[in-house]
């Protein structure tokens, strides 16, 4: 069974998006190799006047999302166990380390929430993961599903079919990736980087990983600090002179 992805959404219309375009959509419609389904939540409430949400308790503004309609229509679900996820501002940052280990389950179950969100209860009851894409806030969390799905299902062996693209990328190992280039060798006045036309193999993975540590210190001075704290200790002065004894030097 294929890598299959549930969306919990008020708006199915909103899929696939940019999911069914590109190769991820022709890995999708043409060729099997992950799935997408949605789940509409209006279909699940019992009110008469098929409401989804009530007030916040303890007052503020705003709607939220009905614990019991959420549990409904994650209970209507079937096949094996899948993380569970929740797209919130207030969610763990997505990262590049935890889409690798989503997409070697089974697939992925997103809900995507509206107003000012869904009653916690659920989401603690349930034991979704609440996941950020970034320090904003959206109207709900269709776009931001979007992000994550993609991010996973393209790690799908087949689905990019290029695993040499997918080492050298940004987070991959810890810093962002290096700038590209590509014909014409000259766009108004600006050339490329005389070193990649070199030929020079070795110059040429020494100054992208060179460009990869710059960008990384200036943008992501966060990851840089992580990189440099996972880079082996420089040996000290007295542990090289006892290897240089060692060998006789």
């Amino acid at each position: 069974m294929p890598f299959t992805v549930t969306v919990l959404t008020m708006f199915p219309e909103a899929f696939p998006g940019p999911l069914g375009v590109s190769l991820i959509g022709t890995a999708w419609r043409e060729r099997g190799l992950w799935g997408l389904e949605t789940v509409d939540i209006r279909n699940f409430s019992e009110d008469k006047r098929g409401f989804l949400d009530d007030t916040p308790a303890g007052g503020g503004p705003g709607q939220v999302l009905k614990a019991d309609v959420v549990a409904r229509a994650l209970d209507s679900l079937s096949g094996p166990p899948r993380p569970l996820l929740y797209m919130s501002a207030r969610g763990r940052p997505l990262t590049q380390a935890r889409v690798k280990e989503w997409a070697k389950t089974d697939g992925i179950v997103v809900l995507c929430g509206r107003f000012e969100g869904v009653d916690q209860r659920v989401l603690d009851a349930r034991g979704f993961e609440e996941v950020s894409v970034g320090d904003a806030v959206l109207a709900g969390g269709e776009a931001a599903a979007m992000v994550l799905i993609e991010a996973c299902v393209r790690l799908i062996p087949g689905v990019l079919g290029q695993a040499m693209s997918l080492s050298s990328e940004s987070f991959e190992d810890g810093l962002l990736e290096h700038p590209q280039f590509t014909r014409p060798r000259t766009f108004e006045g600006i050339d490329i980087p005389e070193v990649l036309l070199s030929g020079d193999h070795k110059r040429v993975a020494a100054w992208r990983q060179a460009q990869r540590e710059e960008t990384t210190r200036e943008r992501r001075p966060d990851l840089w600090a992580a990189h440099l704290d996972q880079r082996p200790a420089e040996p000290s002065a007295k542990s090289q002179l006892k290897s240089k004894k060692a060998r006789g030097e």
